[in-house]
């Protein structure tokens, strides 16, 4: 314990922030469960399923596992209406009343909504907004949630870094990225938005991949505008019409679509696009329009959808960001400051040690520094590598930085 003490000022702390950043890549196998799908039951055992059936938890390794690690996970959501964009006056449901889990994705696109952009001043939930202003335009009435852990994001996910890859095109039983596009946030470094109540967001685009044909304002916003990405929450939102083949164009006829039985893959609309299939022969999207009756309707649960969206990422990738706040102390040691040890050796017989005459110079070797409040209890120790000669012939400035 000290019994000499030394008082800081003003401008011997200074506080200071600096900015860690590490690389995050997930790959396709790991998040369609190929990885480590059991050979005999075709279970994925690094994704987690629940009775409830509302989210799905993807796993970098069998979650039964002590050394399984939780990377995200998964849900769907849909906002009580949708507007189809060829008709912008025309509201339709989104999915069959008989669905039982249409209260799941409805409480599921409230939830995020409120978590992630709040309410209006009607006291309203407010959809997510394609161009993130908040005054009207087009919605993304319907969303994929991709929620990061935190093992992952860390403090939050660094703007403009964030990518993925997913594929267009699907075979039943088989899934193929001969065509994909990329999903990114590219140019978020200096366009971003600080409106929500989680926090910084940016807007998602959609560009083409390998072989892509990205369709323009696909969603009824321009620069292909096809979710959102909520930096310090860790989430993405995720526009499910980027899946919906064929044109919204005035070529484009709905009604040409082939056949919507499950297990069908000859239907082609009139511009030759494949309608598209889940995993299992379970219809995915048939049309620019919004989600359609095979998607949402009597039969199709959350997990189904999951498991058709988690089969189309091929790779994300992004870095994430590691905030390390730091108080940098300056103990300044004048030349007459601390030239005696209170360690109880420095002394015998009443005598110092290291002085061989009384003409000696007093000399201390100073191998620890201690941070203590007001009314000297101590707060922090700080060691030095090695012990640090002081006389009355030198004086020395110690920086003590405490990281939080």
């Amino acid at each position: 314990m000290a019994s000499t003490f030394k008082t800081f000022v003003s401008d011997d702390i200074a506080n200071t922030r600096t900015l860690l950043h590490e690389a995050i890549p997930i790959t396709g196998s790991i998040v369609n469960g190929a990885t480590y799908t059991d050979a005999q039951s075709g279970e994925e055992k690094n994704i987690k399923t629940y009775g409830h059936g509302m989210f799905q938890s993807v796993y970098d390794y069998p979650y039964a596992s002590s050394s399984a690690n939780h990377i995200f996970d998964l849900a769907y959501g849909t906002s009580a209406t949708i507007q189809r964009t060829e008709n912008a006056n025309e509201q339709v449901s989104n999915v069959a009343d008989t669905n039982p889990s249409k209260s799941k994705r409805l409480n599921i696109y409230n939830q995020m909504g409120q978590v992630l952009v709040g309410h209006d001043v009607s006291g309203n939930i407010r959809k997510f907004d394609t161009d993130g202003d908040l005054t009207g335009g087009a919605t993304h009435d319907n969303a994929f949630f991709i929620n990061f852990a935190r093992l992952l994001g860390k403090d939050e996910i660094k703007k403009g870094t964030f990518s993925m890859e997913v594929g267009t095109t699907e075979e039943i039983g088989a899934v193929r990225f001969d065509n994909t596009c990329i999903i990114s946030d590219d140019g978020a470094e200096s366009d971003y938005r600080v409106n929500s109540p989680a926090g910084e967001y940016g807007i998602l685009k959609l560009t083409n991949g390998t072989n892509g044909n990205v369709q323009p304002n696909f969603v009824g916003g321009a620069n292909n505008n096809c979710g959102l990405i909520f930096y310090q929450a860790g989430i993405v939102v995720l526009n499910p019409l980027i899946w919906a083949l064929g044109n919204s164009g005035a070529n484009y006829n709905p009604d040409a679509l082939g056949s919507e039985e499950e297990g069908n893959d000859t239907g082609e609309d009139e511009l030759g696009h494949d309608p598209g299939f889940l995993t299992n022969g379970v219809k995915w999207l048939s049309d620019g329009t919004g989600l359609v009756t095979s998607l949402n309707g009597d039969n199709v649960s959350n997990d189904e959808i999951l498991n058709g969206l988690r089969a189309r990422i091929k790779n994300i990738q992004f870095s994430n960001t590691t905030e390390l706040n730091s108080t940098i102390y300056f103990c300044r040691v004048g030349h007459n400051d601390f030239n005696y040890s209170s360690n109880p050796t420095y002394l015998e017989n009443s005598k110092i040690k290291v002085k061989n005459k009384t003409t000696d110079a007093p000399v201390s070797y100073i191998t620890t520094v201690g941070l203590y409040s007001a009314d000297n209890e101590m707060l922090a120790v700080a060691k030095l590598s090695e012990p640090l000669r002081k006389d009355p012939t030198n004086d020395i400035t110690l920086r003590v930085r405490l990281d939080y």
